[in-house]
């Protein structure tokens, strides 16, 4: 192991020139306002990409069922095992099965957009926009069917705001 000389053991020398790093970009910004992109958020909303990777959604067939097939390759394929599916057996005699639950645990999901990419019938997709995933109660991020088909959306959340105080 090397000794460290006098100045180096001080951290002296290294304390000025981070400041001298920090005190150079402040009043670069400062003159010359580059860099510095303010948004009004929440009053204004923030400009999403198409490619983001939002807050999931289910999609619907024709007839305005999940479209869903209850395969498990979202569950199987998601690296922080966030989704949830119970199978169950279809009325229908051409359907072999469908969700009987479907829930996805936003907390634990790291948006890597792996449950997309592996469904085979599209079903699941991350186009929401919405961003701010807001609430006061670790159970409020537990996504279930009903709000991820968009039938029991709470206006905070399908407008991606924190529920009001």
């Amino acid at each position: 192991m090397r000794k460290l000389t006098f100045w180096q053991r001080l951290y002296l020398p290294e304390i000025l020139r981070g400041m001298l790093v920090t005190t150079r970009h402040f009043w670069i910004n400062v003159l010359r306002q580059r860099h510095t992109i303010t948004q009004q958020y929440p009053e204004m909303p923030t400009f999403v990409s198409e490619r983001y990777r939002g807050r999931h959604r289910l999609t619907r067939k024709e007839d305005g069922s999940p479209r869903c097939t209850a395969c498990m390759l979202c569950a199987t394929s998601c690296p922080a095992l966030c989704i949830h599916i119970v199978a169950a057996e279809h009325s229908d005699p051409m359907v072999e099965k469908h969700p009987a639950s479907f829930t996805i645990d936003e907390l634990r999901c790291v948006f890597c957009g792996l449950c997309v990419e592996a469904c085979p019938c599209d079903a699941i997709r991350m186009d929401t926009g919405i961003f701010a995933l807001a609430a006061e109660k670790r159970e409020n991020f537990i996504y279930p069917r009903e709000l991820l088909l968009g039938d029991a959306v709470p206006k905070n959340i399908a407008e991606g705001k924190a529920p009001a105080q």
